[in-house]
């Protein structure tokens, strides 16, 4: 079975770390995203693999490679304009399925892997749950944490009736980011014309056929590194348990009189004398002066990008605190 990791989205409520990385290769204690991911599968068993890009392909690309590295194959699908949830998946199927249509049976069905999920949950199920359900699509959810800050999933009879929006009172499942899929599903679509699945083609399938969509239940640990606060915060629990690699020793350079605590520090950076940084997340190519202080503070380099709302430029960095 082949799996696609959707990782061409623009990232844009992590920023401004995903101005100069893709969101999939943002490192969480010091190891991308997408190898975490990549890694996982390989211990599912799941090593043939297709990874969808957009934005900042280069930071992805160079990290995995073609994936001999960590046991799998790795090929990549090109996607200008970004062509979304529903739309990356059809440009897709061509790489995940060698037939479609009626009669392939087993051939036809992938899995769908957000390239910003961190979990260890067991695949085998998934598999053998959208199998038994003859549905076109397996959503993996657990049980909506916080319903006022995340929509949720409706769930009827074991499959998915619906969508909530965040704030909504009705009892709702989180989807963690993990899908099992038959190439029908998505074959449907135009190829190269951006859809959303959640939003757009799910709702259409529900509607032609109310067991379109199973729901897969489960209990299993996810990480949600959606705004540059959870990415800090993800990275330190990881650092805790794992050891911590939070700053790079990819042509990092750190004068001794510096003071950093709970900081993540990416490659190519530079943090004179005398500075102080108190939660912060400091990105590829940034030289600190000496004697400057930040308390949770993103920081880029200043031609990165646009300056967010909070955020302000100072010298040659951009600071967006959090």
């Amino acid at each position: 079975m082949r799996a696609l990791i959707l990782s061409a989205g623009l990232g844009t409520r992590l920023r401004p770390l995903t101005y100069v990385r893709a969101k999939a290769a943002v490192p969480v204690n010091g190891e991308p995203i997408v190898q975490r991911v990549v890694s996982w599968l390989v211990r599912e068993r799941i090593t043939d693999l297709v990874i969808n890009l957009h934005h900042h392909p280069a930071t992805i690309a160079a990290a995995i490679g073609d994936g001999s590295g960590l046991g799998a194959r790795v090929r990549y699908s090109w996607e200008n304009p970004v062509l979304g949830s529903g739309g990356g998946p059809r440009r897709a199927l061509p790489l995940l399925v060698d037939r479609w249509g009626d009669g392939c049976g087993d051939d036809r069905t992938f899995l769908l892997i957000n390239g910003d999920t961190l979990t260890d949950l067991p695949l085998a199920a998934v598999v053998e749950r959208h199998r038994a359900s003859e549905a076109l699509v397996t959503m993996v959810l657990t049980r909506n944490p916080r319903p006022d800050m995340y929509g949720g999933v409706l769930v009827e009879d074991g499959y998915v009736a619906g969508f909530s929006r965040p704030g909504a009172v009705s009892e709702s499942f989180h989807f963690i980011g993990v899908q099992a899929a038959a190439a029908d599903a998505f074959l449907r679509l135009d190829d190269g014309v951006p859809a959303e699945s959640v939003m757009q083609l799910y709702p259409r399938l529900m509607q032609q056929n109310r067991r379109a969509i199973a729901a897969h239940v489960v209990d299993a640990p996810f990480q949600d590194i959606g705004t540059p606060a959870d990415y800090l915060q993800t990275s330190l629990e990881l650092a805790a348990t794992e050891g911590n690699r939070m700053i790079s020793g990819s042509n990092t350079r750190i004068d001794a009189g510096a003071r950093l605590t709970s900081t993540a520090v990416w490659d190519n950076v530079t943090i004179a004398g005398d500075v102080h940084l108190d939660a912060c997340i400091v990105c590829d190519n940034v030289e600190i002066p000496r004697g400057a202080r930040y308390r949770r503070s993103a920081i880029v380099p200043a031609a990165a990008g646009a300056v967010l709302p909070g955020g302000r430029i100072e010298g040659q960095l951009l600071v967006k605190a959090f």
